[in-house]
C-alpha cells in the first residue's frame, strides 16, 4: 500500500480500530455473521443489519460473529424499531465495539448509554444542523450517505453533501457512503477530508455474502439506470424513500402504500405504525428475494454502483481491488506533476 494512502487511512482506521476504513453497509438479511466477519477479517469494519430482529435475535448473531472473527465489528439499530431500547441492552450487555444508529437520529440519552460503556456511536448526518446537532450530543462519528445508495436512502446526493458537511467538522471523523465502488473516488474523498466510506452493493455478490444466486446474478447484470427510487403517494406518509432494481415488487409497493393511506384516512391506524407497517412491507419483500431468491416480486434494494458489479468474488479480494484502484490512481497523478 502507498505511503500517502497509508497517511489518509490513518484517522479512519485508528478510529475504527481496523486497518482499512471501510465499513460494511448495514444489509437487512445480508449483513449477518458470514459477511459482517468477512469484512472485518479482510481488514474493514462489518457491521450487523439489526433490522427487525427482536434483542435474542441480535445477541446470537452478535456471539456467531465473535465465533467467526477476533476483529471489531459494529451493529446498526434502526430507531424505528419497536423495541429499540431493548436491542440499545443487548449492544451495551455484549459490549459492541461500535453503533451505528439508523432511521431517524439517536436522543442525547441512547448516546449517552454508549459513551458510558466507551463505546462509540455513529449515525447518518443528512444536512449541516443535524450533523452539528448530532455532534453536539455527543455522536463520535458521522456518515454522510447520498441519494445514490441502496435501500433506506436520503434526497441528498453524496457529491453535494460531501461539499456541504465536510469542510465544516474537523472534531469528528466523516464517513461517506452512496455510489461507492472503486478506489478512485473513494481516494478522492479521503483527500477531501473524510476518514472512510462505507460500501453495500458491492459486498452482496461477496462470496461469502448468504444471499440467494438469483438475488446476485440480477445485481451483475444490472445497470446504475435500472436502479429506481421508490414512489411516495402522500406527502402526509412518512415514507422513507428506497432505491432498488425495478421489478413487480415496486408496484406492489404503490399498492401497499394505497392500503396503508386508507387505513390513516379511516383513523385505523397511527402515523407510527403506518410507518412500520412499511418497513415490515420491505423487510418481508426483501427476505423474499435475498433468502428465496425471487427477483420478481421480492424487492431489489441496491445502490447505483450496481453497474460496478462483474461477478462474485471473496471479500478480500475486493478490499484489494479498490487499495489497488487508489494506489495506481496516487501513481498517476504523482507522474503528472
Amino acid at each position: 500500500m502507498n505511503k500517502k494512502l497509508q497517511k489518509l487511512f490513518s484517522r479512519g482506521s485508528k478510529f475504527l480500530g481496523v486497518d482499512i476504513p471501510i465499513m460494511g453497509g448495514a444489509m437487512t438479511w445480508l449483513s449477518e455473521s458470514n459477511l459482517v466477519s468477512a469484512i472485518s477479517n479482510a481488514g474493514g469494519l462489518g457491521v450487523i443489519a439489526a433490522g427487525s430482529m427482536n434483542n435474542n435475535q441480535l445477541e446470537k448473531e452478535i456471539l456467531k460473529t465473535r465465533q467467526k472473527t477476533k476483529k471489531p465489528f459494529g451493529v446498526n439499530l434502526i430507531l424505528l424499531h419497536p423495541e429499540i431500547e431493548k436491542l440499545i441492552d443487548t449492544c451495551l450487555k455484549n459490549k459492541v465495539d461500535l453503533v451505528v444508529f439508523a432511521g431517524g437520529f439517536p436522543k442525547k440519552r441512547q448516546i449517552q448509554k454508549f459513551t458510558e460503556m466507551n463505546i462509540k456511536c455513529m449515525c447518518f448526518a443528512t444536512t449541516l444542523s443535524i450533523a452539528k446537532k448530532m455532534v453536539d450530543y455527543g455522536i463520535k462519528g458521522l456518515i454522510l450517505e447520498g441519494n445514490e445508495a441502496g435501500g433506506h436512502i436520503g434526497p441528498v446526493s453524496i457529491n453535494v453533501l460531501v461539499q456541504e458537511i465536510l469542510p465544516e467538522f474537523s472534531e469528528v471523523p466523516i464517513f461517506v457512503a452512496g455510489g461507492i465502488g472503486r478506489g478512485e473516488i473513494f481516494l478522492k474523498y479521503l483527500e477531501l477530508g473524510a476518514a472512510g466510506c462505507q460500501i453495500g452493493t458491492r459486498f452482496v455478490c461477496s462470496k461469502e455474502s448468504i444471499a440467494h444466486e438469483n438475488f446476485k446474478n440480477i445485481f451483475i447484470k444490472s445497470e446504475a439506470r435500472n436502479c429506481q427510487i421508490s414512489v411516495k403517494l402522500d406527502n402526509r406518509f412518512p415514507v422513507i424513500p428506497v432505491r432498488a432494481i425495478q421489478n413487480n415488487a415496486s408496484i406492489k409497493f404503490i399498492e401497499e402504500q394505497k392500503k396503508v393511506l386508507r387505513l390513516l384516512e379511516e383513523k385505523k391506524i397511527s402515523l407510527k405504525d403506518a410507518q412500520l407497517k412499511i418497513e415490515h412491507f420491505w423487510a418481508g419483500s426483501l427476505k423474499k428475494a435475498v433468502v428465496e431468491g425471487d427477483i420478481d416480486n421480492g424487492s431489489l434494494m441496491a445502490g447505483q454502483s450496481v453497474s460496478l458489479v462483474k461477478k462474485v468474488q471473496p471479500v478480500k479480494d475486493i478490499f484489494s481491488e479498490i487499495i489497488m484502484q487508489a494506489d495506481e490512481q496516487i501513481m498517476i497523478e504523482s507522474k503528472n506533476l
